[in-house]
Formats: structure tokens, C-alpha cells, sequence
């Protein structure tokens, strides 16, 4: 089940997946906290397994309106099961009906398959977010 969460409720998934277990305070993004930004959990039995925080940000110039998908996990007891593609599904089909036009993201170079799976597309070069690692920015159109 999906459903809008808090966003000091993707902390601990955020420490666990994508900052090396680093304490909870140090993976709270800037962005958490704008107008128009939500978070999404997957639930299993009560537990959330995977976590999205999407945020306006038309990154594109003259391609509309974006929203950026960022912090992105899921527990690595759960993964492979569709629970991330689940939440950019869900987040698609909210984003739609307020005419946002794209979804956008910085893709770690790992994830990068996951991503053109569910139809995203690279839209830049190789490029390295110190402390994280390498990433691409992806990109699918929602209209």
C-alpha cells in the first residue's frame, strides 16, 4: 500500500539505502520542506520498504513544468519486488492531474537500469555528487 508520508518519516530508510547508515539529521535534504514537495511510503505489513520525496523543479528549460525525484530507497529486504516502481507510478499519476509535464532525477549510475526500465532517459553525461558518487540526470515525460 502507498501512502503520503512525513518526511522524517524517509529518514531511516535514507541512512540505511543511500548515506551508509549516516545519523538520521544528516539525511534530511533541503528540499524536504518546499511548498508543493511529498513523500511517499510503500507499506509492507505496517513497515515502510521503499521511500520517494518528489519536489518542483523545472530543470529543462522550455519543456514545461517538472517535478524532481529525489531520495529514492528501497530496505534491501524488499528490493526487486516493483515497490519503487509502484511509487513513481502513483507519483506519475498525482503529477498528472496537475499538469506537471516531467519527472526528473539524478540517477546513481547503478540505478540507472531501474530507471529505463520504467521508461526514464538519460538526458546528461556521467557526472559525480561528492560524497555519493557517480550519476546521470534521467528524465520521463508525463504527457
Amino acid at each position: 500500500m502507498i501512502k503520503l508520508i512525513s518526511q522524517e518519516a524517509v529518514l531511516p530508510l535514507r541512512s540505511l539505502v543511500l548515506r551508509e547508515g549516516k545519523p538520521l539529521k544528516d539525511c534530511v535534504l533541503p528540499s524536504d520542506s518546499i511548498e508543493n514537495a511529498f513523500h511517499l511510503g510503500y507499506f509492507s505489513n505496517h513497515e515502510i520498504v521503499s521511500i520517494a520525496s518528489f519536489l518542483p523543479s523545472s530543470h529543462f528549460e522550455n519543456m514545461g513544468t517538472g517535478y524532481q525525484l529525489r531520495g529514492m530507497a528501497t530496505h534491501p529486504d524488499f528490493g526487486g519486488k516493483g515497490y519503487g516502481s509502484a511509487l513513481i507510478q502513483f507519483a506519475s499519476e498525482y503529477l498528472r492531474t496537475i499538469n506537471t509535464d516531467y519527472i526528473w532525477c539524478n540517477a546513481r549510475v547503478a540505478a540507472v537500469p531501474f530507471y529505463e526500465k520504467i521508461g526514464f532517459e538519460i538526458q546528461s553525461e556521467e557526472f559525480d555528487i561528492p560524497g555519493i558518487g557517480l550519476h546521470y540526470e534521467m528524465k520521463v515525460n508525463l504527457k
